[in-house]
Protein backbone atom coordinates (compact mmCIF):
# COMPACT_ATOMS: atom_id res chain seq x y z
CA UNK A 1 0.00 0.00 0.00
CA UNK A 2 1.08 3.67 -0.46
CA UNK A 3 1.07 6.56 2.27
CA UNK A 4 1.43 9.75 1.42
CA UNK A 5 2.78 11.79 4.05
CA UNK A 6 2.54 15.94 4.43
CA UNK A 7 3.91 18.49 6.83
CA UNK A 8 7.04 16.71 7.08
CA UNK A 9 10.36 19.05 8.20
CA UNK A 10 12.31 19.93 5.24
CA UNK A 11 15.23 18.35 6.65
CA UNK A 12 13.38 15.22 7.06
CA UNK A 13 15.38 12.66 5.23
CA UNK A 14 14.49 9.65 3.52
CA UNK A 15 16.26 7.15 5.62
CA UNK A 16 14.18 8.97 9.04
CA UNK A 17 11.05 8.57 7.87
CA UNK A 18 11.72 5.18 6.71
CA UNK A 19 12.59 3.90 10.44
CA UNK A 20 9.89 5.81 11.40
CA UNK A 21 7.69 3.46 9.15
CA UNK A 22 9.70 0.31 9.76
CA UNK A 23 8.27 0.22 13.38
CA UNK A 24 4.94 -0.95 11.65
CA UNK A 25 6.26 -3.40 8.88
CA UNK A 26 8.23 -3.98 6.09
CA UNK A 27 9.09 -0.69 3.97
CA UNK A 28 9.57 -1.32 0.60
CA UNK A 29 10.08 2.05 -0.63
CA UNK A 30 10.28 5.66 0.70
CA UNK A 31 10.06 9.32 -1.67
CA UNK A 32 10.51 12.58 -0.39
CA UNK A 33 9.39 15.01 -3.24
CA UNK A 34 11.66 17.68 -4.04
CA UNK A 35 11.93 20.88 -5.67
CA UNK A 36 12.88 19.71 -9.23
CA UNK A 37 14.32 23.76 -9.46
CA UNK A 38 15.82 23.84 -5.75
CA UNK A 39 16.30 20.34 -4.73
CA UNK A 40 14.96 21.20 -1.62
CA UNK A 41 12.16 19.10 -0.05
CA UNK A 42 9.01 19.84 -0.01
CA UNK A 43 7.45 18.99 2.69
CA UNK A 44 5.31 15.73 1.67
CA UNK A 45 6.37 12.35 1.10
CA UNK A 46 5.10 8.43 -0.33
CA UNK A 47 6.48 5.53 1.92
CA UNK A 48 5.27 2.22 0.66
CA UNK A 49 4.76 -1.12 2.82
CA UNK A 50 4.70 -4.85 2.06
CA UNK A 51 2.00 -5.34 3.92
CA UNK A 52 -1.34 -3.51 3.48
CA UNK A 53 -2.54 -4.72 7.44
CA UNK A 54 0.87 -2.87 8.25
CA UNK A 55 -0.03 0.19 6.53
CA UNK A 56 -3.42 0.85 7.77
CA UNK A 57 -1.92 0.69 11.28
CA UNK A 58 0.69 2.56 10.45
CA UNK A 59 -1.74 5.10 8.93
CA UNK A 60 -3.90 4.78 12.38
CA UNK A 61 -0.94 5.30 14.84
CA UNK A 62 0.79 8.01 12.80
CA UNK A 63 -1.71 10.45 11.73
CA UNK A 64 -1.36 13.70 13.95
CA UNK A 65 2.15 12.41 15.57
CA UNK A 66 4.84 14.59 15.86
CA UNK A 67 8.28 14.41 14.13
CA UNK A 68 10.83 16.94 14.38
CA UNK A 69 8.64 19.29 16.00
CA UNK A 70 5.57 18.54 13.56
CA UNK A 71 2.70 16.73 13.58
CA UNK A 72 2.31 14.90 10.48
CA UNK A 73 -0.34 14.14 8.00
CA UNK A 74 -0.68 10.32 7.12
CA UNK A 75 -3.13 8.71 4.89
CA UNK A 76 -3.84 6.41 1.95
CA UNK A 77 -2.55 8.13 -1.50
CA UNK A 78 -4.73 8.71 -4.23
CA UNK A 79 -3.78 6.42 -7.20
CA UNK A 80 -2.16 9.07 -9.79
CA UNK A 81 -4.41 9.74 -12.49
CA UNK A 82 -4.23 8.49 -15.82
CA UNK A 83 -2.44 11.04 -18.10
CA UNK A 84 -5.98 11.29 -19.99
CA UNK A 85 -7.79 12.07 -16.76
CA UNK A 86 -5.38 15.17 -16.14
CA UNK A 87 -6.54 18.78 -16.85
CA UNK A 88 -5.02 19.88 -19.87
CA UNK A 89 -2.57 22.52 -18.49
CA UNK A 90 -2.49 24.78 -21.75
CA UNK A 91 0.81 25.85 -22.19
CA UNK A 92 2.66 25.88 -25.35
CA UNK A 93 2.92 28.94 -27.69
CA UNK A 94 0.72 30.73 -29.29
CA UNK A 95 -1.27 34.08 -29.27
CA UNK A 96 0.11 37.39 -30.92
CA UNK A 97 -1.02 38.16 -34.44
CA UNK A 98 -2.86 36.20 -36.83
CA UNK A 99 -0.89 35.92 -40.06
CA UNK A 100 -1.97 37.56 -43.08
CA UNK A 101 -1.40 36.75 -46.79
CA UNK A 102 1.65 38.89 -47.09
CA UNK A 103 2.10 40.39 -51.26
CA UNK A 104 5.03 42.40 -51.97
Amino acid sequence: MNIYVGNLDFNLTEAELQQVFAEYGEVVSVKIVKDRDTGRAKGFGFVEMAEDSDAKTAIEELEGAEIRGRNIRVNEARPKPEKSDRPSRGGGFGGGRPQRDRRY
